[in-house]
């Protein structure tokens, strides 16, 4: 070993593994579709509470992907310890929008790809994603179901709304049922025959119905 192995610096070796241009390009198209991204999540947000954090999020992971993938192509030792690194890593924060899942795994996936080098793949693959949910995502389908919550006095009152109901409804399902002393609580899961809702304003005025609510029913209903 030599004084000038002493002193040399593997550091500073990195330092032209990628260029300037190849960083400036991959991020810069990172960035934008990021933005692409970002913009298809506001367009197809159906949850509860609008988080622009989210959006911003995504945006950050695909570029901070492509920053990843671009140093472990670069150095494959970089690379092995990389997976070690991210093998400990845990993640805790809980997704409330099963569709979330897909603009993280689409985020991550754009950034791997650009960093590979297939532009032309991220690029068309990114329009053919985000017009596609807009499309299916956006659609309004009269046939997504609901609850109708329903509060009787009696039962007679109970079954004059179930004859009424199945006549405005396509399909019914009894998701729960709560009777007190002197008043009754339904909650029926229906499917609408169209778009018209005004059926409530007729159940609601059936003789011992006090009042009618119907909400969208997203599927983690607990009775």
């Amino acid at each position: 070993m030599t004084f000038k192995d002493i002193f040399k610096s593997s550091f500073l070796e990195n330092i032209n593994s990628v260029t300037i241009l190849d960083m400036v390009l991959a991020l810069t198209l990172a960035f934008g579709i990021g933005v692409f991204i970002f913009l298809v999540y506001k367009k197809t947000f159906k949850g509860v509470m609008y988080s622009s954090s989210f959006g911003v999020t995504l945006i950050a992971l695909t570029m901070i992907s492509t920053l990843v993938i671009l140093a472990v192509t670069s150095n494959v030792v970089l690379s092995l310890g990389m997976v070690g690194a991210l093998s400990i890593v845990r993640f805790r924060t809980a997704i409330k929008e099963p569709l979330d899942i897909a603009f993280l795994f689409w985020s991550i996936a754009v950034g791997i790809v650009l960093a590979a080098g297939m532009i032309p793949l991220a690029v068309f693959g990114s329009i053919v994603i985000g017009v596609m949910l807009i499309v299916f995502v956006n659609k309004k389908n009269h046939d997504n179901p609901y609850i109708v919550v329903i509060h009787c006095s009696d039962g007679e009152a109970e079954s004059k709304v179930l004859s009424s109901l199945k006549g405005y409804v396509q399909k019914y399902v009894v998701k729960s049922k709560t009777v007190t002393a002197d008043s009754v609580e339904l909650h029926y899961e229906v499917r609408l025959k169209s778009e018209d809702t005004s059926f409530v304003n007729a159940l609601s005025s059936t003789q011992g119905v006090s009042h009618v609510v119907l909400v969208s029913y997203n599927g983690d209903y607990m009775g």
